[in-house]
Order: C-alpha cells, then sequence, then structure tokens
C-alpha cells in the first residue's frame, strides 16, 4: 500500500517543478499558465491524499471547487492569450509590457 508519505513527497516534487517553470521560463505566456495549473494540481493531489487517508470527503469536494475554478480561469486565461496574439502578433511577457495606459 503507498503510504500518505509517497503522495506527499509526490505532491511536493510537482508544486517544486511549476515553481522553477515560472522563474526559469518567463518568456513564453502559455507556459506561464501550464505551470499555475500544474501548482493547482499538485495542491489538489495533496488535498485528496488527506482526504482518503483521514477518511473524510470534505477535501474531495474541495478539489472540485479548485477545479472548476481552474478550468474558468484557464479558459479565461487562453481567451486572454488568443486576442492579445491577434493584436500584437505575439505571446512573448517582454513584448507585453507596453499595454499600459
Amino acid at each position: 500500500m503507498i503510504a500518505l508519505s509517497d503522495y506527499l513527497i509526490l505532491g511536493a516534487i510537482l508544486f517544486s517543478l511549476s515553481v522553477t517553470g515560472i522563474f526559469l521560463n518567463r518568456k513564453n505566456v502559455i507556459i506561464l499558465l501550464m505551470c499555475v495549473e500544474l501548482m493547482l494540481l499538485a495542491v489538489n493531489m495533496n488535498f485528496i491524499a488527506f482526504s482518503h487517508f483521514h477518511g473524510d470527503t470534505a477535501g474531495q469536494v474541495f478539489v472540485f471547487f479548485i477545479l472548476t475554478v481552474a478550468a474558468a480561469e484557464a479558459a479565461i486565461g487562453l481567451a486572454i492569450l488568443v486576442v492579445l496574439f491577434r493584436n500584437r502578433r505575439t505571446i512573448n511577457v517582454e513584448d507585453l509590457d507596453t499595454l499600459k495606459g
């Protein structure tokens, strides 16, 4: 049987990979959005692991709310990226700082 610590270690590895992805790649907005989604999934996995090992369903119900918000965030983020690409012909973060004012 898999122990709780195994799930927590895997969640910590996924979370740290997403944080390093955010810090290493600051140019492409799509990769930044994917790193944020990976971060949310790592947290969700920890919620489900704690919920399973404590025998409580509150963590699993909370995960459904997080997944709903994450799906809406991803859809809105991708829609904004499509509009930015149509107007600017780039999704480079450094080129998007001219949107002031």
